[in-house]
This record gives C-alpha cells, sequence and structure tokens, in this order.
C-alpha cells in the first residue's frame, strides 16, 4: 500500500524503496497546527506557532522511530547546491542553504520539506548512499536532481545505474500553469525535449514537473524511478499546496534514511 499511518501521522511510501532504507513523505494528517496550516506542517516559515512545528516534527520523526537529534535538514534555496551530511546538523547549528543533501552514513536522517515542489528521493544500495532533492520549476530547470545524481558519482563512486530513485508528491502537470517567461526558461533548458513537458489549453500552458524531473534522471543514468502520481493540487485533504491554497498552507516533510 502506498500509505501507512502510525498513531494519527500518515505518510506515503515507495515500493522501490522497501528494503536498506527508512523513508516518508507525510501528508499533512496527525499533527497539532491549525488552519491554514492544519495540521502536520513542518515549516517554521509559513506564520505558524513554533512550538506547534516543533511537535508535528517530534510525531512525524516518532511515526518512524527517528530520533530528532540524528535529523539533517537545509534551508531550501530552489537552486542545486548540494549538502553532504556526515553528521546531524545540531540543533543550535545554521541551517546550511542547499537543495540537495547526501549521506552513507547509517545515523543521519536526512529532510526536507515542499507545498507543491517535487521531492526526489535517492537510495544506491550498492554503496549505500541516500539523497533528497528539492525541485520547483527553477530546481527542475537547473537539473537539481541530475545535479545529485553526479554528486552521488563524484563523492561516493555510485554509478547511476544502481540507483533507485522515487519522484514523490507535488503539484502535477494539470494544475501547474507557469507564465511566458518560465516557458522561455524552460524552453533553454530543455531544446527540443519542452515539447513533452510543456502542455497548451485554452491559451495557458502547464508544466510537467514529473515528467522532466524524470528526464533528467533518465539522462545521468538512472534506470529505476518510481512515481508516485499525486497531486498536491488535487488532493489538499491530504497534502499542503501552496499554489492551491493561494499561499496560505503549511509545509510537508520528506525524509529518508539508511536502516
Amino acid at each position: 500500500m502506498p500509505f501507512r499511518t502510525s498513531g494519527e501521522v500518515t505518510y506515503h511510501v515507495f515500493d522501490s524503496l522497501s528494503v536498506g532504507v527508512h523513508h516518508a513523505v507525510f501528508t499533512r494528517l496527525g499533527g497539532v497546527s491549525p488552519e491554514p496550516w492544519a495540521s502536520l506542517n513542518l515549516g517554521g516559515t509559513v506564520g505558524d506557532d513554533r512550538e506547534r512545528v516543533a511537535e508535528n516534527r517530534h510525531r512525524a520523526l516518532a511515526a518512524l522511530g527517528c530520533d530528532p537529534l540524528t535529523v539533517y535538514d537545509v534551508w531550501q534555496v530552489h537552486g542545486t547546491d548540494v549538502a553532504v551530511a556526515g553528521a546531524p546538523r545540531p540543533p543550535e547549528a545554521p541551517h546550511a542553504q542547499a537543495d540537495v543533501i547526501l549521506t552513507d552514513r547509517a545515523g543521519v536522517t536526512l529532510l526536507m520539506r515542499f507545498a507543491d515542489c517535487v521531492p526526489v528521493l535517492l537510495y544506491d544500495p550498492v554503496r549505500r548512499v541516500v539523497g533528497l532533492a528539492h525541485a520547483g520549476w527553477m530546481g527542475t530547470v537547473k537539473a537539481a536532481v541530475r545535479v545529485a545524481v553526479e554528486a552521488m558519482q563524484s563523492r561516493y563512486r555510485s554509478k547511476p545505474a544502481d540507483i533507485l530513485a522515487a519522484i514523490g508528491p507535488s503539484i502535477g502537470p494539470d494544475h501547474y500553469e507557469i507564465g511566458a517567461d518560465v516557458v522561455v526558461q524552460v524552453k533553454q533548458a530543455f531544446g527540443p525535449a519542452a515539447a513533452d513537458f510543456l502542455h497548451a489549453q485554452d491559451g495557458h500552458t502547464f508544466f510537467d514537473l514529473w515528467a522532466a524531473n524524470r528526464k533528467h534522471l533518465e539522462d545521468a543514468g538512472v534506470r529505476q524511478v518510481e512515481l508516485s502520481g499525486l497531486c498536491t493540487a488535487c488532493h489538499t485533504e491530504h497534502w499542503f499546496s501552496h499554489r492551491a491554497e493561494k499561499g496560505r498552507t503549511g509545509r510537508f516533510g520528506a525524509l529518508i534514511t539508511l536502516a
């Protein structure tokens, strides 16, 4: 089943990541935050009370049996910088600015936050390396997931054909309308292949982030890509969606750690 529940917390899992790692893409269910962040909001910069966010974080981690002191998280900035987590981030330490996190340490839990952007979970079972990538339209145009795969190669000697990739819940191609300026950047980034990801309807253009990130992964040599196919904007009962909720919403978490 793609969804599991622990206590009141419900989360999405991938079949391809069923062995060797613990992972989750958390829904918005099972937390303590009120509207508009109801209820498992992990975003600390969206107006929610800090103590509620801390309790939500505790509940999410507890659902997978992860110690909060094992977490390494980052300040996501829609770029391609890579953070290599050799140890958990101490609670008092500032966040690194990055949109890719990698580790080969079993005692480190990688955590990121989302509300329409694409979470991509990576696992190399041969070299025993895990990664998380964050890709909105900017991260997709900049090929954040391809950068992540290349970093796994250079840092850990991963072979792309060994890497398992999972594309998590995010805004789907039926809801992600983009403006003319973004269309230009997508065409510049992908060339003729952009036609596969840009769909025009009634004078509007929609961007398929799922297909674009799959292409980046496959171009990097990854052959095993699992897609959740869950649209955050279609299902705000389960997911936070910045676009569908007009910016007044929370952030759901995605995590991965070596088992």
